[in-house]
């Protein structure tokens, strides 16, 4: 029997829903630690970079922006970068260097002690994304690594400071989880700078208390 258009949309957000759970019920320590360690960056005057692959290249796009810019309240602009925009630094490391060090190149010029490297990968094996948390771990920054539930390089003892294993072995599914993280994570180091409570909400923006 054919699935229906409506059937394979309600399967595909049922799904989600259930890994939603599951990402509540298992993950609010890592999410919470890495967002700690961003906190802990930017207090210390360190900023933080992000780097990925395809999809993964746009999180991480997505998530400088939104601690560039905002999320729920009115406050000044955090130092954050994704290592994926560059394009003419992207090309000329690969064509000089080879591809797997697109991210690692800038990490070792860009990434500095006090710092954090926010590494994604859907697998948590993209040979790019691994040596870039390798460098950044050298030059004695934090590391997090974004990943899905399967066992991976990321696993690595003393590769990641943080690891957030989305609840998932299907690569929408995990892309969808890691957004979400990034959201809550750039949401709560927002929360704890401004000291934005729940339910404040002016002409449609969250706000800071005054004073």
């Amino acid at each position: 029997m054919v699935q229906s258009a409506n059937d394979y949309a309600a399967g595909v957000i049922s799904r989600h829903i259930d890994e939603c759970r599951i990402l509540m019920q298992d993950s609010l320590q890592p999410i919470v630690a890495m967002a700690g360690l961003c906190i802990a960056a930017l207090e210390g005057g360190g900023r933080i970079f992000l780097c990925g692959n395809g999809g993964s290249a746009a999180d991480c796009q997505h998530i400088a922006a939104e601690l560039i810019g905002r999320v729920e309240c009115e406050r000044r602009p955090w130092p954050a970068m994704a290592l994926t925009v560059d394009t003419s630094a992207l090309t000329a490391i690969a064509n000089d260097y080879g591809y797997d060090q697109v991210f690692a190149r800038q990490a070792e010029g860009l990434v500095r002690r006090g710092d954090v490297l926010i590494g994604i990968s859907t697998s948590g094996n993209s040979r790019s994304v691994i040596a870039a948390l390798e460098q950044a771990r050298r030059n004695g920054a934090w590391t997090v690594g974004m990943c899905g539930m399967k066992a991976c390089v990321m696993d690595s003892s003393g590769l990641c400071d943080v690891l957030l294993k989305a609840p998932s072995l299907v690569t929408a599914r995990i892309q969808e989880m890691h957004i979400l993280v990034g959201h809550i994570v750039c949401g709560l180091i927002e929360r704890h700078f401004t000291g934005l409570q729940s339910g404040q909400v002016i002409d449609g923006v969250q706000r800071p208390p005054a004073g």
